[in-house]
Formats: structure tokens, sequence, C-alpha cells
């Protein structure tokens, strides 16, 4: 369930407590962005770099971390931000108890770019699930079959990564938004303004990206 609150506290009152409490004077939302974005395409020129002599069976590395990356979504989403769990309470706090509070169904759109550190995952937590769901797989990969596979898992990972984070903060864009106009966004938008809606956050529409986990589970709503 969100934050306990106040029952009389609006979704403004709510935006302005957050500001408040959790956005420091010395935040920039593009400055953030500008992380996620050097963060993701960094380690991907790395790992695009590291590739020797790709070979055919390797290469279907990507379709495949891709399918995982989606399933990592998935569960990450309704098991870790949508339960609590001992030992990750900071991430199901952060996105149930904050991010669902601050975004509602109803009041979906950042009111400026300082509002995107209620969107964008904090540096940590990219530390985290890539501890989790990315570096040890791809060790296990490197010493299963080949370090182009490991290369290629990582690379598929993290250009996935910077895909959730732009699709996630264009879902949160202002209506009038021109990025908002590409075909194919208007869909997926529509499933996760539904997922917003406090009766079916915590069981429908888990995939932020593409609803592969959804459609398997029969979540999506």
């Amino acid at each position: 369930m969100p934050e306990q609150r106040n029952p009389t506290m609006t979704t403004r009152t709510y935006r302005e407590h957050y500001r408040r409490q959790f956005i420091g004077a010395g935040y920039s939302g593009r400055a953030h962005l500008g992380f996620v974005l050097a963060f993701s395409l960094g380690g991907l020129a790395v790992s695009i770099g590291q590739l020797e002599a790709v070979r055919a069976l390797e290469w279907l590395t990507v379709p495949l971390a891709f399918v995982y990356a989606n399933l990592a979504e998935y569960l990450g989403h309704r098991f870790v931000m949508h339960r609590k769990v001992p030992g990750l309470g900071l991430i199901y706090k952060r996105h149930a108890g904050q991010h669902h509070v601050f975004f509602t169904r109803d009041h979906m759109a950042l009111d400026d770019w300082r509002d995107a550190k209620a969107v964008l995952f904090p540096p940590i937590l990219m530390i985290f699930f890539f501890g989790v769901f990315a570096t040890p797989v791809a060790l296990l990969l490197a010493w299963m079959f080949s370090a182009n596979v490991a290369w290629l898992f990582l690379a598929t990972g993290l250009a996935y990564y910077l895909n959730y984070e732009l699709l996630h903060l264009a879902y949160h864009l202002p209506e009038g938004s021109r990025w908002l106009r590409l075909p194919f966004l208007s869909r997926l938008r529509r499933l996760h303004h539904v997922h917003h809606d406090t009766a079916l956050m915590a069981s429908h529409n888990f995939n932020i990206t593409y609803p592969i986990g959804d459609w398997l589970f029969r979540t999506r709503a």
C-alpha cells in the first residue's frame, strides 16, 4: 500500500511535502538524466568494445537477454517494489510509498524537471539491480560459454535499462510534450497510467516497458 498520509492530503500537498523532504536545493533533473545516459551509454560502449569475432550463435544472447531483462523488470516491480521484502524496504518505500503517491492516475505529469527525482532510479538502486540481476549472470555466462556472450548480455542489459528509464520518464511528461507524438508511446503510456490506479497498482501492469511479463503471467489490464 502507498505511504500512510492524512486522508485530506491532496496530491499537490504531498508533492510539496516530497520536494521539501527529498529533493535537495542542488538537485537537477537534467543532470540526473545526464548521469543515466552517461552510465548506460558508457557501459554499452565498453561492453561492445570488448567483443571479438562474435559467432552467429553468440548473437542469440541479445534476444534471450532482452527477454531475461523484461522478466527481471516484471518480477522486480511486482515482488520487490510492491511487496515488503526483508532487507529491501527502501525500494518498496521509494516506489509504492512515494512514487505512487506523487503520481496518481489523475495526476501523472511532472510539474517541472526537478520532479524527475520521483521517476528516475537513484544511483544506489542502479547498482543494486545490476549487482543482483546482471553481474552474477554475466560471470556465469563467461564461465559457461564465452566472454562474447557475457559482454553481449551486459550490453543488452544496459540498453534495456536506458530504454526503461526513457520510457518511464516519457509516461510522466505533460500532455503537450512533443515526445508523446511517437506512435508507440501512447499505448505503453496508457498501460502505465492504468498501473497507477490505486486499485490496480499491486496486481496489474507491472512491465514498465513492453508487457511480455504481464502477458505471460496474465496481469495485464
